[in-house]
C-alpha cells in the first residue's frame, strides 16, 4: 500500500513542497511513499482532513489559510504548536487520531540563528497577523529579541497577535534590526495588485516605501516566487542581508520530513528540488511558506 503525504491549502497548485519531499524520498530510497498537493477550500477543510487517514495518508503539511484550523482538529498538540497557536504539520495514527506540530517556528528560529551578524538581542518588526506571523513571533521570542512589533493592515488583528506574544502592535512601520514579511504580498502577481503594478505598489501594501526598507539590516520574506519579491529586491538594493521563502520552505520541510520518516533529511537535495524551475511558477504563481 502506498504511504501518502500531502500539503493542504487553498490555493495550493503552486506549492513546491511535492517536488521537495518526493526528491528527498527518492534520494533516501524510501519506496512506496508519495507526496501530493491537496487543494481544499476552508469550508471542506475539517471533513477532508479527517478523511485522509482512511485514504492511506500518514501526514500532511498545512499552508494558507488553514494553519489555525489545523490546530483545532488535533487530538494531541506539540508544545511549540500550542504556544504558536497554529499548526503546519499533521500526523495521522492508524485509528485516525491527528497530532499537530508546527515546524514553521523552529525552522525560522534555526535560520535566524544562522545569521551570525545579527545582534544578540535584535529588534524586530513582523508584517502580518496570520499563522506564519504567529510562528515568526514565537521564533523571535525564542531567539531573545529585545523588542518585537507587529503591523497588519487590519490593526485589530495586529493588536490581538501582539497581546498573545507580549509584543507591540504598531500602526506604521518602525526601524528595526530584522523585518519579517508574513503576509501574502509578494506573490506572482502580488496579492491584491494587478500584474502591471510596480514594486512600489507592493511595498505600499506592506506599509512601506523603498526608502523605509533601507532601515532594516536583515529582511526575511516568507513568500517565495519565480523572482525576488518586491520586498527582497528593495532590501538587496539597500545592501541588507536577506532570507527568502524557499530557504524557509526547506527548513520547515526538513523538520516535517524527519518527523514522518524518522530519517535525517537530505537538505541539499530538498533545497535543489525546491529551487528547480517549475512551469507553474514561471506561469505566474507564488507561495506563502512554509509549505
Amino acid at each position: 500500500m502506498t504511504v501518502r503525504l500531502g500539503v493542504l491549502g487553498w490555493p495550493v497548485a503552486h506549492s513546491r513542497s511535492p517536488a521537495m519531499h518526493n526528491a528527498a524520498l527518492a534520494a533516501l530510497g524510501i519506496e512506496g511513499w508519495r507526496y501530493q498537493r491537496l487543494p481544499v477550500p476552508p469550508g471542506l477543510f475539517e471533513e477532508t482532513t479527517r478523511a485522509l487517514p482512511a485514504s492511506g495518508f500518514l501526514g500532511a503539511n498545512v499552508t494558507i489559510p488553514h494553519k489555525r484550523a489545523a490546530l483545532a482538529l488535533a487530538a494531541s498538540v506539540s508544545p511549540a504548536a500550542a504556544e504558536i497557536g497554529a499548526a503546519n504539520t499533521l500526523t495521522f495514527s492508524a485509528d485516525g487520531a491527528i497530532a499537530a506540530e508546527n515546524t514553521d517556528g523552529p525552522g525560522l528560529l534555526g535560520a535566524l540563528r544562522g545569521l551570525t551578524d545579527l545582534p544578540p538581542r535584535p529588534r524586530a518588526l513582523v508584517l502580518g497577523a496570520g499563522g506564519s506571523a504567529r510562528a515568526a513571533m514565537w521564533a523571535l521570542r525564542q531567539l531573545g529579541a529585545s523588542d518585537v512589533a507587529v503591523w497588519n493592515r487590519t490593526h485589530e488583528r495586529a493588536w490581538e497577535l501582539a497581546r498573545d506574544f507580549q509584543a507591540r502592535a504598531v500602526t506604521a512601520a518602525e526601524p528595526a534590526d530584522v523585518l519579517v514579511n508574513c503576509t501574502s504580498v509578494g506573490l506572482d502577481p502580488p496579492a491584491g495588485v494587478q500584474r502591471s503594478a510596480s514594486d512600489e505598489d507592493a511595498l505600499n501594501l506592506l506599509g512601506l516605501t523603498f526608502d523605509q526598507v533601507g532601515k532594516y539590516s536583515h529582511v526575511i520574506d516568507f513568500v517565495y516566487s519565480s523572482a525576488p519579491t518586491p520586498l527582497l529586491a528593495a532590501a538587496r538594493a539597500h545592501g541588507a542581508r536577506t532570507l527568502d521563502g524557499l530557504e524557509l520552505l526547506v527548513a520547515q520541510g526538513a523538520l516535517s520530513f524527519e518527523l514522518w520518516t524518522g530519517r535525517e533529511p537530505p537538505l541539499e537535495v530538498m533545497r535543489a528540488a525546491a529551487r528547480a524551475p517549475d512551469e507553474r511558477v514561471r506561469a505566474g504563481s507564488g507561495d506563502t511558506p512554509l509549505a
